[in-house]
């Protein structure tokens, strides 16, 4: 008994926190409780989308505004936000229908980066031979086209020239007349 005393109090006095390891305990729980009432209140995400107070006083007629930009006609049409990356990613796969000899699904590619990329040479360029292979003439042109007002110096300038030369037949060529 005499060396269970002694190695207890070895210990309490080696190592204080040993005993009151249960004050701790308790210490701890009451810190935290403080904490968590002292806690901000931002934690709440709910967004109030109302209408602000006095509103309706404020801007009498602004719901038959709204309503009246309902019902007018508008020319305003949908919008797509300007993503060059998406873009790029739809050339990309495009270019890979394109190997693939599948021309339809890479056209749909093009025009997809031409929606998020409006004036991408190189989706341009890339519908133009696309229309051209599947026999779109027309649209071949117009592509070619619009590339080189795009980049009229650009890499495929001298591959699209050719291709509209090819395309668009000089009118002396279709018409001997109007050659003299």
């Amino acid at each position: 008994m005499r060396r269970v005393l002694l190695l207890v109090t070895c210990v309490a006095t080696l190592y204080p926190p040993f005993l009151s390891a249960q004050s701790d305990d308790q210490q701890d729980k009451s810190e935290s409780s403080a904490r968590a009432s002292e806690e901000s209140s931002s934690k709440d995400t709910r967004v109030d989308l109302g209408p602000p107070k006095d509103d309706e006083k404020n801007h009498p007629m602004s719901g038959a505004a709204v309503s009246d930009a309902k019902e007018a006609a508008s020319d305003v049409q949908e919008l797509h936000p300007w993503d060059p990356h998406k873009a790029a990613k739809d050339v990309e796969v495009g270019d890979f229908y394109f190997k693939k000899k599948n021309y339809r699904a890479a056209i749909e590619r093009y025009k997809e980066a031409l929606v998020y990329k409006p004036n991408d040479a190189i989706a341009n360029f890339r519908l133009g031979e696309c229309s051209e292979k599947t026999g779109n003439p027309a649209d071949a042109v117009a592509h070619y086209q619009e590339y080189l007002k795009i980049l009229p110096h650009g890499p495929f300038a001298a591959d699209a020239q050719k291709a509209l030369a090819r395309l668009k037949p000089d009118n002396t060529k279709a018409n001997p007349a109007a050659a003299e």
